[in-house]
């Protein structure tokens, strides 16, 4: 089992306090969330609250053992919620196939060194018709020293990720770049500018003004980039 890691930064205090941005990932979720979920790198919980009233049963995994006190007391008392201390791959691999109904990860597939094997892995826990929920940072030239700082080993181009999802033997449903508006400000202060944290005022401020802008533009228009991929893909009904 590889050793557990300590999550030190900010990133999830400031995406915790971004509602619109939530809402916008859980929206394009919501019509596959049902039954026995999983979300693998929980965090925090912020987005697990958001799924919660959409699922009968939630499995919160997360490696980084300081995190676990404050996920596991937002749930506290809610028999709907187990919360497992585990890496991604440690926490598969113990796993019964075809024991679940969806996996959910949000920035959480980038982390993973062979995301390969997760994603072969995850197509062995879910159910027939079961459903992947994925949500990565894209563009690899965007790639910057807070990605590294952080555990990123990759952020990916949209085709690329529909290529290593169908590998694992999933359909894709639906794969897209998301938050268009996002990416100069990325490349400015993180990639050129060499940032290493978020800035939450600066990302509450684009939570109420930029998010809502470019979901409308990305509504509308087939856009071709975005600072983000988002993803569902369903298990084969005829899976073994």
């Amino acid at each position: 089992m590889p050793d557990p890691v300590t999550y030190e930064g900010s990133d999830l205090e400031a995406l915790a306090e971004l509602p619109n941005y939530q809402n916008a990932i859980v929206d394009i979720f919501r019509p596959h969330l049902r039954g026995h979920v999983a979300e693998l790198g929980a965090g925090i919980g912020s987005l697990s609250r958001m799924l919660l009233p959409l699922v009968d049963r939630l499995d919160l995994i997360e490696p980084s053992p300081n995190l676990i006190p404050r996920l596991s007391g937002r749930f506290a008392g809610d028999s709907r919620v187990a919360v497992f201390a585990d890496t991604l791959e440690h926490w598969l691999s113990s796993r019964e196939a075809a024991s679940l109904d969806g996996a959910v990860m949000i920035n959480t597939l980038e982390h993973v060194r062979d995301d390969g094997a997760a994603l072969r892995e995850l197509a062995r826990v879910l159910r027939p018709g079961g459903r992947l929920m994925v949500f990565v940072p894209a563009l690899p030239f965007l790639y910057s020293r807070l990605d590294a700082a952080i555990g990123h080993h990759r952020r990916y181009r949209r085709s690329e990720l529909v290529a290593k999802v169908e590998a694992a033997g999933f359909e894709v449903l639906h794969a897209a770049y998301f938050d268009l508006l996002g990416i100069l400000p990325w490349l400015l202060v993180h990639t050129l500018g060499g940032r290493t944290r978020m800035d939450p005022g600066a990302a509450r401020l684009y939570d109420r003004v930029g998010v809502p802008l470019t979901r409308m533009v990305e509504r509308a228009l087939p856009v071709p980039v975005g600072k983000n991929v988002i993803l569902v893909a369903g298990r084969s009904e005829c899976a073994a």
